[in-house]
């Protein structure tokens, strides 16, 4: 059980850096120079541990439809949520961008009822209503700052955990082995924004300082952080584990007012709380 919650603290840790590390990256990228070039240190990192961890054999069971539907499952996971979230990272704070992106809890109950035929209850429909309200304190944090950036800013966030949803639900849906699918996706992501970078003429090389930037991005916050997740998942008490997620933004608070001196707004901070207080309305167990 020790071992489950340094797994659980250290991939808390790592989602956490994500609003500091990538808010540092854009001053100098665009959302799709990032992901490109996260999504590759993301790939190659999950290609190492699953050779060492001999899964990498499991791919001759697949078919090519198989890698085509584990495409599909990681696209709005490993493409469009991170496209959304950097575009709203961009325009917004990173501490109200990244609360506000972490309606993904709630938006992935949505879709487990849109895809996976859940039923549709009472107390999920005021769990969503609660975490929206708390958006919407986040998103009026400052009213003279309140314009079409910042509504667009929250509106991309927001997108962004809706892309999230959908690919927890179509991870349940299909029974893949995660660490592969994952990676495949990662890979299917760069190849993507490879294209996309080429027309747009923003390919380039990370050297120095912005090279090490990316790759805590790609390999901790993207890769490692799930990894190390799963494995605390798997080694204790799943229904307790899962609950030390919603740390992930109060810690990520502390480092962005630490690092990138963002004041800590009272908006922000009961904000945050009503949307946690939504995702906890949603959860079976009282």
């Amino acid at each position: 059980m020790k071992k489950a919650y340094l797994y659980a603290g250290t991939a808390i840790f790592c989602w956490s850096t994500m609003a500091v590390i990538s808010k540092i990256l854009l001053g100098s990228l665009n959302n799709f120079q990032l992901l490109w070039a996260s999504s590759f240190f993301a790939g190659a990192f999950l290609l190492i541990i699953n050779s060492i961890s001999g899964k990498l054999k499991i791919l001759r069971n697949y078919k090519l439809t198989d890698y085509f539907k584990m495409s599909i499952i990681g696209f709005p996971g490993t493409f469009l949520y991170y496209v959304f979230y950097y575009t709203g990272a961009d325009i917004m704070p990173a501490s109200q961008a990244f609360i506000i992106n972490y309606l993904w809890p709630v938006m992935s109950v949505v879709f487990a009822c849109i895809i996976l035929k859940e039923s549709v209850t009472v107390r999920k429909i005021i769990a969503i209503l609660i975490s929206f309200v708390g958006v919407g304190i986040v998103t009026c944090s400052e009213f003279s700052a309140l314009n079409l950036n910042t509504l667009i800013g929250a509106l991309a966030c927001m997108l962004g955990a809706v892309s999230y949803g959908i690919f927890t639900a179509l991870n349940q849906k299909f029974e893949y082995e995660k660490s592969i699918s994952t990676m495949m996706a990662y890979f299917v992501t760069f190849i993507l924004t490879t294209f996309i970078n080429l027309f747009d003429g923003g390919l380039f090389i990370p050297v120095g300082i912005q090279a090490m930037g990316i790759a805590w991005n790609g390999i901790l916050c993207m890769a490692a952080g799930t990894t190390v997740w799963i494995l605390a998942l798997s080694n204790g008490n799943t229904a307790k584990i899962s609950n030390l997620a919603y740390i992930t933004p109060f810690l990520s608070l502390v480092w962005t007012s630490l690092i990138l001196k963002e004041k800590i707004t009272v908006f922000s901070v009961v904000g945050l709380i009503v949307i946690v207080i939504g995702i906890f309305v949603q959860l079976k167990d009282k």
